[in-house]
């Protein structure tokens, strides 16, 4: 497996990049906008671990930007790495599609250990096994497949891989709640996530469903103990 590491930090890049190979992975480096989109484009990687903050030319100069531009074009796993923590980024790098955000400092063992369970969500979107065809209730119908989802006035919404797994995750436990700890580990897998990340995330999918996301019918919050999935009526 490919992996491209894009960082403007020479030393921490050659750390990220010793610890890939390390673990079996391929992995590759680009320093700045232009080379990460050159190398995306002639290497195709498997999974692109990507620093916010880079210099680059204009309008495509920092790490969201370089996430949605690929992200318009390819379902590749994005892992954003970056020391800027603040909600509005989180939610930002969430809307945008990126599959996980890794604050740093990070240990290795703690970074082999998001991208193995970023991989392993990846790899399991459109399987037979893993997935249904469609999930409908109540005139919500959701394809992971494509990952739309088709609202009951017949509007279709778009949906990121992250809202694709809590939809997912809760619709096939509809009327079951699920603890905060349970999504969390599903989403992001284990060590990955938090409950800010995951707040967003229903927010962002929220916005997205539900008629009045301030009055949701379909996602409920049972304080203290989690979410869940409650069809209308």
């Amino acid at each position: 497996m490919k992996i491209l590491v894009v960082d403007d930090d020479r030393v921490l890049a050659d750390l990220v990049i010793f610890t890939l190979r390390r673990a079996g992975f391929e992995a590759t480096m680009a320093n700045n906008a232009a080379s990460a989109l050159r190398r995306w484009e002639e290497d195709q990687p498997d999974l692109i671990i990507l620093d916010i903050n880079l210099p680059g030319k204009p309008g495509m100069q920092d790490g969201f930007a370089i996430c949605q531009h690929i992200r318009n074009q390819s379902d590749i796993p994005i892992i954003l790495l970056t020391v800027r923590g603040d909600e509005e980024d989180i939610v930002n790098g969430l809307e945008i599609g990126a599959d996980d955000y890794i604050l740093k400092p990070f240990s290795p063992r703690q970074l082999i250990a998001r991208i193995q369970a970023v991989i392993r969500r990846s790899g399991n979107k459109g399987t037979a096994s893993s997935q249904p065809a469609k999930l409908v209730m109540d005139g919500l119908e959701f394809n992971p497949k494509l990952r739309e989802v088709q609202l009951d006035d017949g509007r279709k919404k778009n949906l990121t891989p992250l809202e694709c797994s809590l939809l997912e995750a809760l619709m096939l436990n509809a009327g079951l709640v699920l603890t905060f700890d349970d999504l969390i580990s599903d989403i992001w897998g284990a060590g990955g996530g938090s409950s800010e990340m995951l707040r967003q995330l229903v927010r962002r999918l929220r916005s997205k469903i539900e008629a009045d996301p301030t009055k949701p019918h379909y996602i409920q919050n049972l304080p203290g103990l989690g979410y869940s999935f409650l069809p209308k009526g």
